[in-house]
């Protein structure tokens, strides 16, 4: 007689009923396809090449060579630097190009950070607005 009552007991069952998942899924698709057409999509108006409204001003380089002397040049084609004192820099900047050109300062690479940022800090003083450091990526990394 135990034999009996083992087998008709129920196992249990771990089986998940999906059905209503199914339901839910349905209902939502519906939902989606008919409130998708009714969204108005966004116009996005990328620039193109032609509508520039003016050409970016050639920028002035401040060089600073190993000993700490300062050469002025514009950067463009074939401009040479020419030597300029510490206290002219502001002066001779303004006289080379227009009051809102970009300066870019390039120094040595044995150039102290100190003079460097006393350089910056004139130009600042002086009503440099657009102030940069040029960097030379192609360069070896020293040891």
């Amino acid at each position: 007689m135990n034999t009996l009552n083992n087998r008709r007991r129920r196992r249990l069952n771990n089986d998940i009923n999906v059905v209503p998942y199914i339901d839910v899924m349905l209902v939502l698709l519906v939902i989606f396809m008919v409130t998708a057409p009714m969204i108005t999509p966004g116009q996005i108006e990328l620039p193109t090449v032609g509508t520039a409204s003016e050409v970016p001003l050639t920028p002035v380089e401040v060089q600073i060579d190993a000993q700490g002397r300062l050469a002025v040049r514009l950067r463009e084609g074939s401009a040479a630097f020419r030597p300029v004192d510490k206290a002219n820099l502001p002066a001779e900047i303004q006289a080379l190009a227009a009051p809102d050109a970009p300066v870019v300062i390039s120094a040595d690479g044995q150039v102290p950070y100190e003079t460097v940022m006393h350089i910056m800090d004139q130009l600042r003083d002086a009503g440099v607005a657009r102030l940069g450091l040029l960097v030379n990526q192609n360069a070896q990394a020293r040891p």
